[in-house]
């Protein structure tokens, strides 16, 4: 079932869109559990994208997020601003207004934002703000502003995302570890999972999360990394199987700095869209215990957004 674009917005060829029917998940979430990385799009006649996106997507409302948040099982959701919007966060902003207190933000802002800007995003929800170092999705963004940036929404108890690809970490490293915040890995570092857990690469990220515990890392977006795709192994619902060493040392490792989101409704994937339901089901192949579970999917994401209520 395609889904439109409204207003004077077009979608990007071959965009491919979100799932339409996911699957109830078999896995039960434990109570509390929070989406702690998805997206708002538009609707575009509402909130126009930004005129320097690098992809116009489909429609994906508020309203769309918060029943899948229902359908899965979720309490809460962590919703994260999308490059198509550029540093325009309304569409962010009235989702989080429209949540009744169940969803906090990470927006993206310039060197320019006003503290009063600053203030209002807080008063709305926002609890970070996200640096994006993937060329193909945005242009660059020199690091003294990014800096700059980083030192102004630390006096708000504020953290700041990041989303790079693990080839980028060497070049990036002492940038990232002169940030003054809790800094929050998107979908750890984007590893090659064709490549050996215990090679170099990914030695390097665990490294960057030993050396630095105010670093912390989404183990989420297998459907990004995987080689091997949505595929049942001997019979066993267990899909992404590729991934699952790699999320799975990270739960272990840093059990206190992990969290977990469905990444909806999933932007530019080229291969396939994942079902939801499926994506929920991965979760107790990479934190197996009852103790992990909650600590991925309550703990972390309620001290990290919502410190009042711990």
């Amino acid at each position: 079932m395609s889904k439109p674009t409204t207003g004077p917005f077009e979608k990007t060829a071959g965009w491919l869109d979100w799932y339409a029917r996911p699957t109830k998940p078999r896995f039960k979430l434990p109570t509390g559990a929070v989406d702690a990385h998805c997206h708002v799009f538009g609707p575009g006649a509402e909130f126009p994208y930004a005129p320097e996106r690098k992809y116009t997507p489909c429609d994906a409302s508020k309203a769309q997020l918060f029943a899948l948040r229902e359908h899965l099982g979720f309490a809460r959701n962590v919703v994260v601003q999308a490059t198509c919007h550029g540093a325009d966060n309304r569409a962010l902003v009235d989702a989080l207004q429209a949540s009744g207190g169940k969803a906090r933000g990470v927006a993206t802002v310039k060197r320019s934002v006003t503290d009063n800007e600053l203030q209002a995003l807080h008063a709305a929800g926002v609890r970070g703000v996200r640096f994006n170092f993937v060329k193909r999705l945005v242009d660059f963004t020199p690091k003294d502003e990014l800096m700059e940036i980083a030192a102004r929404i630390h006096q708000l108890g504020w953290h700041v995302v990041i989303y790079f690809e693990a080839v980028d970490l060497p070049e990036l490293w002492d940038f990232f570890t002169r940030l003054p915040t809790i800094v929050v890995v998107d979908h750890m570092g984007r590893p090659d999972v064709s490549k050996p857990v215990d090679g170099p690469e990914f030695a390097l990220f665990l490294k960057f999360m030993h050396e630095h515990p105010n670093v912390w890392s989404k183990v989420s977006c297998p459907e990004r990394l995987s080689v091997t795709g949505p595929k049942a192994l001997d019979g066993e619902q267990n899909a992404y199987r590729d991934v699952v060493l790699f999320a799975r040392q990270v739960v272990d490792s840093f059990p206190d700095r992990v969290l977990w989101g469905t990444d909806w409704p999933h932007p530019n994937l080229k291969d396939h869209m994942p079902d939801d339901g499926l994506l929920v089901d991965f979760i107790p192949h990479i934190a197996p215990t009852a103790e992990l579970q909650k600590k991925l999917l309550v703990n972390n994401p309620m001290r990290l957004y919502w410190p009042e209520e711990k």
